[in-house]
């Protein structure tokens, strides 16, 4: 029995990634095919939710009505511990360089990953 992937953006508190099974690659936009070779067989996987900040941006002038309220608030590009890069929302406390683990919030009326700081260091 294979255990369902959660993925955030098909309404699940979890990040779903996608691997090659010829070449190896690792990628986070889910498609039918892989981008580097070409292989139409994609495994998707579920991700633990933890990395490390690789940049981050606050953000003073939200994009949307919904986000204005909740201005300014902090964008980090995260390096999955799997391999691939997201972009997601994160605690602002957030530097590069910190070990951080996903949680699922509710922002303008969709469930979205949010990073703090992960407990411990590896």
């Amino acid at each position: 029995m294979t255990a369902e992937i959660l993925d955030w953006t098909r309404g699940g508190a979890g990040i779903a990634y996608q691997t090659c099974a010829s070449c190896g690659a690792v990628w986070y936009f889910q498609r039918g095919f892989c981008p580097v070779c070409g292989d139409g067989n994609p495994v998707t996987r579920q991700a633990s939710g933890a990395g490390t900040v690789y940049a981050r941006t606050s953000v003073a002038r939200a994009p949307t009505e919904e986000l204005r309220a909740h201005a300014p608030y902090l964008i980090v590009l995260v390096d999955a511990d799997e391999g691939f890069r997201l972009m997601a929302h994160g605690d602002p406390t957030l530097e590069i360089g910190d070990w951080v683990r996903a949680r699922f919030i509710d922002l303008a009326g969709r469930k979205i990953p949010y990073f703090e700081p992960a407990d411990g260091r590896r």
